[in-house]
């Protein structure tokens, strides 16, 4: 897998990265989640779990990795894996994200799994604790989830602190939610510290279903920003686990088109992402070895334009979309 530039900032990424959101902790969203997990949610056993993805993860070539202070104990095991494998800090890129609190205390049915707070305090509280776990390897800050209504791009505080975290040498970026990804992204391109741009860089969700935050994204990456796409296979909703009968159809294309390519739902999902030509790395969220595996043969697949044509049909309505990943259960 080779390296390439991560917009015009100095990192470099892979085509793919694998992001730690369902390896960090026992509970998450994903569809079938307890089950990569063999609902085994001792801490030392998770930790080795998540040391044999990302041995394979190293193995095919992945050189780009992505936690956050609210996913558990992602940033713990992923800097225990680093150090143990004794990896090179210049041969990789690292990125974390603050604003949430993880809150679950390590259980699957707690009531409140995260806590969003984008307030100076917190942002002084976790980027020492990110340092902490990551030091040398950490390449990339980003805003957990930035929303318009959340007030982090009008607060000047946190703006001068990222700000000064930039100057000191780290890329710093957000990442999005929510049906207004484009607006909260415009809203965040416009924004200078020190007479240059303050981010360079952005994650967002975008995939067959979830495709309204294309043209934004385009924007970014002609600004030199690299972009991120988390949530490819959409928590697991474009892969063969989605059973929902109102998904069939839709299932229905991606299954023939994976016949046709001799692949899977999930690489056919992963591959139309990375089709987009300002996508500069997309995020495996697998959790166990076999579906990280699956993920990254979309690298082999290449789509004509009359599957790119029917998947662009595919997509759903924001609120439809963002409507349903609410509901998807913690497991």
């Amino acid at each position: 897998m080779q390296k390439r530039p991560f917009g015009s900032n100095k990192l470099n990424v892979t085509p793919i990265g694998i992001g730690l959101a369902a390896l960090g902790r026992p509970g998450y969203i994903n569809l079938g989640h307890a089950a990569d997990l063999e609902s085994n949610y001792a801490v030392a056993t998770m930790e080795a779990h998540a040391h044999s993805v990302l041995d394979a993860a190293w193995a095919a070539g992945i050189r780009y990795f992505d936690a956050a202070r609210s996913y558990g104990r992602a940033e713990q095991f992923l800097a225990s894996w680093l150090n143990a494998r004794a990896i090179d800090p210049t041969e990789i890129t690292v990125g974390s994200k603050w604003g949430y609190t993880y809150t679950a205390d390590w259980q699957v049915n707690a009531a409140i799994h995260e806590v969003k707070d984008h307030s100076i305090t917190v942002l002084n509280r976790q980027i020492a604790e990110s340092r902490e776990q990551l030091s040398a390897y950490l390449d990339l800050y980003q805003i957990h989830s930035a929303t318009l209504d959340s007030g982090v791009l009008e607060n000047t505080a946190v703006l001068r602190k990222l700000a000064d975290l930039r100057n000191s040498g780290l890329c710093i970026g957000l990442s999005l939610s929510g049906p207004q990804q484009a607006d909260t992204l415009y809203k965040a391109l416009e924004i200078n510290y020190d007479e240059r741009p303050l981010f360079g860089a952005v994650q967002a969700t975008w995939n067959v279903l979830a495709q309204e935050a294309g043209t934004a994204l385009n924007a970014a990456h002609q600004q030199g920003l690299g972009v991120i796409v988390k949530e490819a296979v959409a928590n697991g909703r474009l892969t063969s686990r989605n059973s929902n009968p109102e998904f069939q159809s839709k299932r229905a294309v991606l299954g023939a088109f994976a016949t046709t390519k001799d692949t899977t739902i999930d690489a056919i999902a992963i591959a139309y992402v990375l089709a987009q030509p300002w996508a500069s790395v997309v995020l495996s969220g697998a959790a166990n070895v076999a579906h990280l595996q699956s993920n990254i043969t979309a690298l082999n697949v290449n789509l004509d334009s009359e599957m790119l044509e029917q998947l662009a049909r595919l997509s759903e309505t924001p609120s439809v979309y963002w409507s349903t990943r609410s509901q998807l259960t913690w497991n």
